[in-house]
C-alpha cells in the first residue's frame, strides 16, 4: 500500500510529500531533475532503497515545484524560492530539525538550505551533486544539443542509458523509466527546467555551510563529473567525501546498498549489522553481433525463431560447464561461473555452437566480488566490469580481463594481449586478453 500523500503550501503552490518510517532522524529527501512520488513504488529497486532509508529514519520524500503531484508553474522561479519549498515540507511534515539529502540538482537546493537555515538542518548528505551545472553536468556549448535531444526523446525511455547505465539493457525497467520522466514532467517542462537547471551557480554559498556534511559520488557518474563532488568536497568546511565506484547517476542502481550504508553510519554512527551476501565468481556478458540489422533484415518472426534457437545453445553450453544463467540481456545472456577457466571455455564453446546459426556473438569475462540480490539478480563492480570488457570484444572473440587471465594460469588456456583500456566508472585502465582460441575466429 503505498503512503499518503499531502500537500505542503508553498506560497500560492501546493507540494507534494510523503512521510515514511518512524526513526528518530528525520531525513528529508530533495529529488534531483525530476520524480514522481507514487511512482518510485513501481519501481522494485527504487521502493528498496526508500524502506531502506525509513529503516532508520522518519524519511520525508517530495516532488518539487513543477514536477511529478506537485503544482505546476508558471514563471522561472530562483533556487531561493525552490529552497523555501523544502521549509514548507518541513513545517506541514512537523519536523522542526532535519538531515538533508540532496541528489543532483536538489544538491543545491539543499546546499542553500543548509547554508540558509543551519538551525534546522542537523546534517547535509550530497549524491552525485554540483555547484555549478556549466563545468560539472553540460558546458554551455552543448547546452541547446542537449535540449534538442531532450526534446526528441523525453518520455521515450531511450535516454535511460544515459542516467542508469547499469539498468539500460533491462526492457522492463526502460519501460518504467519512460513512465517516469511523462509522469514526472512534460517534454516542454523538461526543457524548461534543464535551461534553468544550467543556470546553477552556488559557489559562493558553498564555504559558508557549517553543518556536518557527507559527499558522496560515483567516480563515473554519467551525468554529473566526479570532478563537481570534488570541488564540493574542497569547499565545504570540513565534509567527508566517499569516493564510489560505478557510473549510474541514479543512485539507487548500481551499488545502492553502499550509499544506504555511509549514509545511515554518517547519521546514525553505525552501519547494518546484516550486509548484502558478497562471493567471489567469474561473470560472464554474451552480446549477438549487429543484432538489430539482422532483426531487420530478416523480419520479426524469423528473427524471433532465430533468436530461440541461440538462447537454446546458450544455455545447452551453460549447463556443459556449470554456469549459472542471471538473466537474459534481449540479445545476450548475463551469466556466473564458480571458476574462471570453466568459464572462459563455456565462452569459446559458445561462440562455436552460436556460430553455426550464422550469427557472430562477442563474449566478456571478469572475475571480482559480486553482491548477490533479491530475485537470483547479482550487482557490484564486477558485473559492470564485465559488461565493458564485452563490448570491446569482436565478433567471434572471447576477451576477458587480467584477472581472469592471472588465475588461469597452468591451464591448457592461452591468450593474446589486448593492451591497457580504460573502463567507465574505474580509476586505473584495464589489462584485456583475447582468447587464442577465437583468435580469428569467424
Amino acid at each position: 500500500m503505498l503512503p499518503d500523500t499531502r500537500y505542503a503550501r508553498s506560497g500560492d503552490l501546493r507540494i507534494a510529500y510523503q512521510v515514511v518510517g518512524d526513526g528518530p532522524i528525520d531525513l528529508v529527501f530533495v529529488p534531483g531533475f525530476v520524480s514522481n512520488l507514487d511512482l518510485a513504488w513501481d519501481d522494485p529497486v527504487f521502493a528498496g532503497f526508500i524502506d531502506r532509508l525509513a529503516g532508520f529514519s522518519r524519511l520525508i520524500r517530495f516532488d518539487k515545484r513543477g514536477t511529478g503531484l506537485s503544482d505546476r508553474m508558471g514563471d522561472l522561479p530562483s533556487l531561493e524560492v525552490r529552497m523555501d519549498d523544502v521549509r514548507a515540507v518541513m513545517d506541514a511534515a512537523g519536523s522542526e530539525r532535519a538531515a538533508l539529502f540532496g541528489i543532483s540538482e536538489g544538491g543545491a537546493m539543499a546546499m542553500v538550505f543548509a547554508a540558509t537555515y543551519p538551525e534546522r538542518t542537523r546534517a547535509l548528505v550530497l549524491f552525485g551533486a554540483y555547484a555549478h551545472y556549466a563545468t560539472g553536468v553540460v558546458p554551455p556549448d552543448r547546452l541547446d544539443g542537449v535540449l534538442a535531444r531532450l526534446d526528441a526523446l523525453w518520455g521515450t525511455g531511450e535516454m535511460v542509458d544515459g542516467f542508469a547505465p547499469s539498468r539500460a539493457a533491462d526492457p522492463q525497467f526502460k519501460a518504467w523509466w519512460a513512465r517516469w520522466e511523462r509522469l514526472g514532467a512534460s517534454p516542454s517542462a523538461a526543457v524548461h527546467l534543464t535551461r534553468m537547471n544550467s543556470e546553477i551557480d552556488v559557489r559562493p554559498i558553498v564555504p559558508s555551510i557549517r553543518v556536518p556534511t557527507l559527499i558522496l559520488h560515483r567516480v563515473g557518474d554519467t551525468r554529473v563529473s566526479v570532478e563537481a563532488g570534488r570541488y564540493l568536497a574542497r569547499h565545504i568546511p570540513a565534509a567527508t567525501y566517499v569516493e564510489l565506484p560505478g557510473e549510474d547517476h541514479l543512485l539507487w542502481c548500481g551499488n545502492a546498498d553502499r550509499v544506504a550504508d555511509e549514509i545511515e553510519e554518517f547519521l546514525t554512527g553505525s552501519r547494518p549489522e546484516v550486509e548484502p551476501d558478497r562471493v567471489l565468481a567469474t561473470v560472464m556478458f554474451t552480446d549477438i553481433v549487429d543484432s538489430t540489422t539482422r532483426a531487420a533484415s530478416l523480419g520479426d518472426q524469423a528473427w524471433s525463431a532465430l533468436l530461440e534457437r541461440h538462447d537454446a545453445l546458450v544455455r545447452r553450453e551453460l549447463a556443459r560447464f556449470r554456469g549459472r544463467e542471471i538473466k537474459t540481456t534481449g540479445d545476450g545472456f548475463l551469466a556466473t561461473f564458480d571458476g574462471p577457466a570453466r568459464g572462459v571455455r563455456c565462452g569459446e564453446a559458445i561462440v562455436e555452437a552460436v556460430g553455426t546459426l550464422g550469427l557472430d556473438v562477442r563474449v566478456g569475462l571478469h572475475t571480482g566480488e559480486i553482491e548477490i540480490r533479491p530475485g537470483d539478480d547479482i550487482g557490484g563492480i564486477a558485473v559492470h566490469i564485465a559488461s565493458r570488457v564485452m563490448a570491446l570484444a569482436g565478433p567471434g572473440e572471447v576477451v576477458v580481463t587480467g584477472t581472469v587471465r592471472d588465475l588461469v594460469a597452468g591451464s591448457s588456456l592461452a591468450f593474446v594481449e589486448r593492451g591497457r583500456h580504460p573502463l567507465k566508472g574505474l580509476i586505473e585502465e584495464v589489462r584485456l586478453f583475447a582468447s587464442r582460441a577465437r583468435t580469428g575466429a569467424r
